[in-house]
């Protein structure tokens, strides 16, 4: 049974006449009786009386006339669905990041929501080191990153430039400093995060090669904690930049340069490069493109090759 044969029986049932139906769908009087007759040898019924005069239907054919009229409504809907999610008034975006790097996609979001309120957004919690392969198995579309990619599993477009930032309680002795070396650092309390990074291990690589002790006295579960402990004031912080933006505007953390430790750290837009990306993810990335040209530094749209 095809949506077409259901839509000339419609038409016959409707017209109660096979000329009529036939002249309604520009088809031939001989055309619709072929459908009508494979409609009705696929389901083992007659649908219509042919002895009668009046396009009579049998009890089969009420049947089936009611649910066609809904499978065709279904389909219309189907249409129609499908042409909301192409104008994107409607339709889901999925992505996933850590603690860390959601931070970066909420002005972007912000902006996006602006511009597609009826587009669902939700952002799934995950380590970054899990997100390639979560991407992989199609829970999300798109993750954050912080690493480049396998180049041949996905796309990466690198999106945000970040930097370490030493913090500390505004009362703190070095907090009135220009900058620091990272051997001023070796008699410093270090408030560290208790998840292996990338980062972390630079940080730890970099002390070991300056001689200088690091001690990590504490370590906290996520970056909120870590800002909080240190600003009651709690030793030192070394956290991305992007994470502290809103305490060293009012004034409840400072940041003192270390030389030593200015490392550059790329965010990236990464999903699997066989991908079909959804319109609503399409459209999100447009909006991460306008966000780094009118916004700029340390916004940026740079599509990684490989």
């Amino acid at each position: 049974m095809e949506l077409n044969q259901l839509e000339t029986f419609l038409a016959v049932a409707e017209e109660r006449s096979f000329s009529r139906a036939a002249v309604r769908l520009h088809r031939t009087q001989p055309g619709v009786s072929q459908v009508i007759r494979k409609l009705e040898e696929s389901l083992g019924e007659p649908l219509f009386d042919r002895a009668a005069r009046d396009g009579s239907m049998t009890a089969a054919g009420e049947l089936l006339r009611d649910y066609a009229k809904r499978l065709l409504a279904l389909r219309r809907e189907a249409t129609s669905a499908v042409e909301e999610l192409k104008s994107l008034e409607r339709g889901r975006l999925q992505l996933a990041a850590n603690e860390y790097t959601c931070l970066y996609l909420l002005p972007v979001l912000d902006a996006f929501r602006r511009q597609y309120p009826k587009i669902d957004v939700t952002v799934h919690r995950s380590l970054a080191s899990q997100i390639p392969e979560e991407l992989n198995q199609r829970a999300f579309e798109l993750g954050v990153i912080s690493f480049k990619p396998d180049v041949e599993q996905f796309r990466s477009v690198a999106v945000y430039a970040d930097t370490l930032a030493l913090v500390m309680n505004p009362q703190h002795a070095l907090a009135g400093a220009e900058r620091v070396t990272i051997a001023e650092l070796g008699e410093e309390l270090f408030v560290a995060h208790n998840v292996p990074s990338p980062l972390r291990q630079k940080v730890i690589e970099a002390f070991e090669k300056h001689k200088t002790p690091l001690q990590m006295r504490i370590e906290l579960p996520s970056i909120e904690a870590i800002k909080r402990f240190v600003a009651m004031g709690n030793g030192v912080a070394l956290v991305p930049h992007l994470t502290v933006l809103r305490e060293l505007e009012v004034g409840e953390l400072v940041a003192v340069p270390v030389e030593e430790l200015e490392f550059r750290r790329l965010l990236r837009l990464v999903y699997r490069r066989n991908a079909q990306l959804s319109y609503a993810a399409t459209a999100f990335l447009q909006t991460v493109r306008g966000m780094a040209t009118e916004v700029g530094a340390p916004f940026h749209f740079q599509v990684e090759k490989g």
